[in-house]
């Protein structure tokens, strides 16, 4: 019931434990919010079976957020989050951080009173997983109701006001809730619901090919950014599964997917070094969506100090340059975006990304 204590032990450091002794308020807090583990196990979610080492870790990730989920519940204050998950081994670290920011977003919306847990928590050492935090307030999004609806509405009204140049620094922590959302990296919650859709509802969303609910225009694309990296978990990194996969989709809906993919295989790897090699040929004509997408793994690792070998060897492969040179190209196209143009300035990134490995 009061999983929160047992779960994690497995993931910190050895010569580390946890010292923190729930209350009676923290149990019930706990327990009505509790995510259990085993919904990250391939037997749960109904994932296409790989072998068994690519498969552990896999699930390894899956649980590693919601260990930070769960820890966001428990805890209930941004500082002494972070403490916990700053004691996760460094190549499961963001994906702790991603599921933090779900739980304390949820508790935001929760209390109203009390809701500034994810801005402390950017202003913290959260602002280096910003990414990542935006991404876990996307799975907030996918099981409120309504939620999607109403942050896309604030999200339009982040693209009106960056006509005014308004905060335009992707850093600033002020701006980054779910109720403000950043006109650049708000989008990256999209993303995260996209993910949540296809990890939890696969069957539906990249078996059935069903549309996503209560979205139009860009928002559909990034939804499919998501979708993408959820596929590299549903089909256990497996290329030739996931390639069939993507080739059920319509035309226009699989340079978004294969996005996604190399941001999966860049983030969370998996793949061996052959098959990843073979990754490259089997995008095509869709290799600079796949280049852009480990391009956004690697810089992503990078600001949070956790670059892995997988990372690097990714960049390697597919982006034919380092981690770090890679990660450059990002910041490097983040000059001259055009805010409140027509085409948003996270697609306007992009596709300058994208040019680099035409």
């Amino acid at each position: 019931m009061f999983i929160i204590l047992a779960i994690s032990t497995p993931f910190l450091k050895s010569q580390e434990k946890s010292t923190f002794a729930p209350s009676l308020v923290d149990k019930l807090r706990q327990t009505l919010l509790s995510i259990s583990l085993e919904e990250a196990t391939f037997a749960k979610r109904g994932f296409q079976e790989t072998n068994a080492k690519t498969q552990q870790h896999l699930e390894t990730i899956g649980k590693t957020f919601l260990q930070g989920y769960q820890t966001a519940i428990a805890f209930n204050d941004p500082s002494g989050v972070i403490a916990q998950i700053n004691q996760i081994e460094a190549e499961y670290r963001g994906f702790a951080f991603e599921g933090a920011a779900m739980g304390l977003a949820l508790l935001d919306r929760l209390t109203p009173w009390n809701s500034r847990r994810i801005e402390q928590y950017l202003i913290d050492e959260g602002q280096n997983h910003i990414y990542m935090t935006y991404v876990g307030i996307g799975w907030l999004l996918a099981r409120l109701p309504g939620g999607i609806q109403s942050y896309l509405t604030e999200l339009e009204k982040a693209q009106v006001r960056s006509l005014g140049n308004w905060d335009i620094c992707p850093t600033s922590p002020h701006s980054l809730t779910p109720s403000h959302p950043h006109s650049l990296l708000g989008w990256l919650s999209i993303d995260g619901y996209g993910f949540h859709q296809g990890y939890f509802h696969w069957r539906d969303y990249i078996q059935g090919i069903k549309p996503p609910k209560n979205l139009s225009g860009y928002s559909c694309r990034v939804f499919d950014q998501g979708l993408g990296r959820s596929l590299w978990f549903v089909k256990g990194a497996d290329l030739n599964a996931i390639q069939q996969a993507i080739a059920q989709f319509q035309p226009h809906r699989r340079a978004d997917l294969w996005s996604g993919i190399g941001l999966a295989c860049g983030y969370a790897g998996g793949m061996e070094n052959h098959a990843i090699a073979s990754l490259k040929e089997a995008a095509k004509p869709y290799y600079p969506e796949l280049a852009q997408g480990v391009a956004f793994a690697a810089k992503t690792r990078i600001r949070a100090g956790n670059l892995t070998e997988h990372t690097e060897i990714a960049a390697q492969i597919l982006c034919g340059m380092s981690a770090q040179q890679a990660a450059d190209i990002t910041d490097d196209t983040l000059t001259g975006l055009s805010y409140g143009e027509t085409v948003p300035v996270y697609e306007q990134w992009r596709q300058g990304i994208q040019k680099h490995f035409i």
